[in-house]
C-alpha cells in the first residue's frame, strides 16, 4: 500500500478530525539528518511522537532543526523527557503539555514521557503520549502501568501513546497495552509491520496505541513514500517508522 492510501489529515463538518500520527525512534539524530528529515516530510504528519530525541548538548538546537526541516514545531520533551519528544505542525493548538520523569533503577537508562494535549479543529482534542519502555521486562511491564495512569491523568477522553515498546506483541507489556488500547496495526493494517530493523525488518517492537474512542483508519510502517529512497529508510535511523490515521470525535460542549 502507498502513502495515498492513507487519508490525509483534515477537519470533517461534524467537527471530528484526521490526524496523521507518526511514531519514529531517530536515534539521537546520529545516522543521516537529511534522509532522516526526508521521511518525515514525505509521511506528512500531524503530530511525530519521537524515541531517542537529542537530550544531551545542544539538545534545543538540534530539536529546533528538525522541527524547522520537516515543517512542524516543537511541542514539549527531548532532554526534560529523556529522549521522548513531541512535534506538531500548526494544525494543531497545543492546549497543555507535561514531560514526566519514571522512577529509575541504578544502572539502567533513565526513562520518561513526554505528553501534550492538543486540539483540532474547534472540537477535536487528542491526549498524546510518545515512550520508550525499558530493555528490562519487569521495569518494562511497571513502565506500561504508568503510561496508561498518565494517559487517564490527562484528563481527555481521546488519548493516543506511540513510541519504541522495545518488546513484541505475544510480550506481557504489550498485550496488556493492547488489552487497554486500540493497537493500531492489529485494528487497521497499512502498509508493513515490522519496524526493526530497516536492514532486516523482522520484528514489530513499534506501535501506535489509541484510546476506545479514536477510530484508527490505517496504521503500519508507509511504503512508496515520494522523494524517499530505500537507502534514506536504512539509513535515516534503526528504526522504521509507524504512520497512523486516527479519527478523533468532538468533545461535546467545547
Amino acid at each position: 500500500m502507498t502513502l495515498a492510501d492513507l487519508p490525509a489529515g483534515r477537519t470533517e463538518p461534524d467537527g471530528s478530525a484526521v490526524v496523521r500520527l507518526l511514531s519514529y525512534n531517530i536515534r539521537s539524530m546520529r545516522d543521516d539528518r537529511k534522509a532522516l528529515a526526508r521521511v518525515i516530510r514525505a509521511c506528512a504528519p500531524d503530530v511525530m511522537c519521537v524515541q531517542e530525541a537529542p537530550r544531551f548538548f545542544r539538545w534545543r538546537k538540534h530539536a529546533a532543526w528538525l522541527a524547522r526541516e520537516c515543517g512542524m514545531v516543537y511541542v514539549t520533551g527531548g532532554a526534560p523527557a529523556t529522549g521522548p519528544m513531541i512535534l506538531a505542525t500548526l494544525r494543531a493548538t497545543v492546549l497543555r503539555t507535561e514531560d514526566v520523569l519514571l522512577p529509575h533503577t541504578p544502572g539502567l537508562h533513565r526513562r520518561g514521557f513526554a505528553t501534550a494535549v492538543l486540539q483540532f479543529g474547534p472540537a477535536a482534542r487528542l491526549g498524546v503520549l510518545s515512550c520508550h519502555l525499558s530493555l528490562q521486562k519487569d521495569e518494562r511491564h511497571a513502565q506500561g502501568r504508568k503510561l496508561l495512569d498518565r494517559l487517564a491523568a490527562l484528563g481527555t477522553p481521546h488519548t493516543v501513546a506511540a513510541g519504541d515498546l522495545n518488546e513484541r506483541p505475544r510480550g506481557r507489556t504489550f498485550r496488556s497495552l493492547a488489552a487497554a488500547l486500540q493497537d493500531g496495526w492489529a485494528v487497521a493494517p497499512w502498509g508493513g509491520e515490522y519496524t526493526s530493523t530497516p536492514l532486516h525488518p523482522h520484528q514489530r517492537i513499534d506501535a501506535v496505541l489509541a484510546s476506545g474512542g479514536v477510530e484508527v483508519l490505517g496504521c503500519g510502517v508507509p511504503d512508496g513514500l515520494a522523494g524517499v529512497s530505500p537507502a534514506d529508510l536504512r539509513t535515516a535511523t534503526d528504526h522504521l517508522p509507524v504512520l497512523a490515521a486516527l479519527r478523533v470525535p468532538p468533545v461535546p460542549g467545547v
